[in-house]
C-alpha cells in the first residue's frame, strides 16, 4: 500500500495534468496522495482541478482538511466551493481560512466543547453527546470559570465517575495554551514542554478558539528538520525531491555562485604558494586533507552552536567561554588527527619534516575551525541573520583561506 502510495504520489508530482492522474485515484486513497504530496505539487494539482472535481474532493474532507485545500485554491475558487459544502463544514472550513496556515490558529481542530466548571457531570455528558452526534467525533472538554480556562476534563472521566455530586474542578487537568497568531515553531516548542497534552488555542480575549493535538504536529517537526537540512546545504525550503530539473536550477544556482567566490579565495591563497607548491609537488597531495579536516571541524563547531542559539542556551554576549571550549577542543582533535597524518607522511613519503608541518598545520587549522565555527553563527545571530543559513559559507572560507596560509606557509619556511 505505501509502496503505491508513493508511486502515485511521484506520478502526480511530474505529470503535466495532475488534476487527470489524480481522478484516476480510487476516491479512498486520494485524500493520503494528497496530503503526501510537496506544496508546490499541491498547488499545481488544485489549480488544475475543474471547480466539480474540487468539490467533489474535499466534501469528503474533515473541516480543518477543507481549509488546507481551499487555502491553496484562488479567492472565487473558494468561495463557489464553500457554497457547495454542508452548513456545519462550510462554516467551520471558512472560520479556519481566515488565519495563516503557518499559525497555532493554521493547525487547530474545532472537536471541542467548553463547560463551566459548576456544572454537573450529567450536563457535561450531554453536551458532549450532541457533539458526538453532529461530528461524529469525541470532544476535548475544556473547562472554564468565567472567562478564564481552567483545564481539560479527560474523557473517561465521563466513564468511571459516579454521581452528579462530583466537582468537576477535582478532575481538570491543567492545559497549555498558545495565542492563535503565534507561529507555529512556538506551538511544537509548548508539545515539547507539554509532550502528553492537548494544547488550547486562544483569541486575543483569552476565550478558546480551538484545540491542536499532538499527531497535527508531526508534519510541522519534520518540516523543521528538513528546513535545517536545506539551510544547511543552501537549498531553499520550496524545493521537493519530485522538482523538475529546471526548479532545481533555479532554487540552487545563486548558493552555487556564491561558493564559486569564496573557492576562488581558497585558489587565490594557493596560487599565492605556487613556487612552493611546484618546488614540493606532495604538498598538492596533502592539501585536501588540510581543508577537509578544518571544513569538517567547522561544521561539528557551527551545528552545536546554532542548537544551543534555538534553544537560548547562548549568545555572542556569552559565548565566550563556547568559543574558547570549541578552540581547546580544535587543539586536542587537531593533534590525535595531526599525530596521525604525521606518521602517514614521514613512513610513506620518508620526509619527517613534511610529518611535522602536517601535523602542525591540522592543529592550527582545527583551532580555526573550532573559533570561526561558534564565533561566526553567534556573530550573525546577533545581526539579525539566520545563522543556519548563512554561517556554513564563511566557516569554510575561514577554513579553507587560513588552513591553506598556515599549511603552505610553513611548507616554504621549514621545506
Amino acid at each position: 500500500m505505501e509502496e503505491s502510495v508513493a508511486d502515485a504520489t511521484q506520478a502526480i508530482a511530474v505529470s503535466s495534468t495532475p488534476a487527470a492522474e489524480f481522478r484516476e485515484l480510487p476516491r479512498s486513497r486520494q485524500r493520503t496522495v494528497f496530503f503526501q504530496l510537496p506544496e508546490t505539487a499541491q498547488q499545481s494539482l488544485v489549480a488544475e482541478m475543474d471547480r466539480d472535481q474540487l468539490q467533489g474532493f474535499v466534501r469528503r474532507l474533515d473541516p480543518d482538511e477543507v481549509a488546507d485545500v481551499l487555502g491553496l485554491a484562488d479567492e472565487e475558487t473558494r468561495e463557489r466551493v464553500l457554497q457547495h459544502l454542508d452548513a456545519d463544514r462550510r462554516e467551520k472550513a471558512a472560520f479556519l481560512l481566515e488565519f495563516s496556515p503557518e499559525s497555532a490558529a493554521g493547525l487547530m481542530h474545532l472537536d471541542y466543547v467548553t463547560v463551566d466548571v459548576d456544572r454537573s457531570l450529567s450536563d457535561v455528558a450531554r453536551r458532549v453527546e450532541r457533539h458526538e452526534a453532529r461530528t461524529g467525533r469525541f470532544p476535548t472538554i475544556f473547562v472554564t470559570e468565567g472567562d478564564d480556562l481552567l483545564g481539560e476534563l479527560p474523557g473517561q472521566t465521563l466513564a468511571m465517575t459516579d454521581g452528579d455530586s462530583v466537582a468537576l474542578r477535582d478532575h481538570v487537568h491543567a492545559t497549555p495554551a498558545v495565542r492563535f497568531d503565534r507561529p507555529d515553531t512556538d506551538v511544537v516548542d509548548v508539545f515539547r514542554a507539554n509532550p502528553e497534552r492537548s494544547v488550547a488555542v486562544l483569541d486575543e480575549d483569552e476565550s478558546i478558539l480551538g484545540v491542536i493535538y499532538a499527531q497535527d504536529l508531526l508534519r510541522i517537526i519534520e518540516e523543521e528538520a528538513g528546513e535545517t537540512l536545506y539551510e544547511f546545504t543552501g537549498v531553499r525550503e520550496e524545493e521537493s525531491v519530485l522538482d523538475g530539473p529546471l526548479s532545481k536550477v533555479r532554487y540552487r544556482y545563486k548558493w552555487l555562485i556564491i561558493n564559486l567566490g569564496t573557492a576562488f579565495l581558497a585558489a587565490g591563497m594557493v596560487g599565492f604558494f605556487e613556487d612552493t607548491i611546484a618546488a614540493f609537488t606532495l604538498l598538492a597531495v596533502y592539501m585536501p586533507v588540510v581543508a577537509g579536516m578544518g571544513g569538517n571541524a567547522g561544521t561539528q563547531s557551527m551545528a552545536v552552536t546554532v542548537r544551543g542559539l534555538a534553544f537560548g542556551q547562548i549568545s555572542l554576549s556569552t559565548g565566550s567561554r563556547a568559543i574558547l571550549n570549541e578552540a581547546i577542543a580544535g587543539a586536542a582533535n587537531g593533534t590525535i588527527t595531526g599525530i596521525l597524518v604525521a606518521i602517514i607522511a614521514t613512513v610513506f613519503n620518508q620526509s619527517p619534516l613534511l610529518g611535522l608541518v602536517l601535523g602542525v598545520s591540522m592543529v592550527l587549522n582545527l583551532v580555526i575551525a573550532g573559533f570561526f565555527g561558534t564565533i561566526i553563527p553567534l556573530v550573525l545571530d546577533k545581526i539579525g541573520k539566520d545563522p543556519a543559513t548563512s554561517a556554513t559559507i564563511f566557516i569554510t572560507t575561514a577554513t579553507d583561506v587560513l588552513g591553506f596560509f598556515i599549511f603552505l606557509g610553513l611548507a616554504q619556511s621549514v621545506l
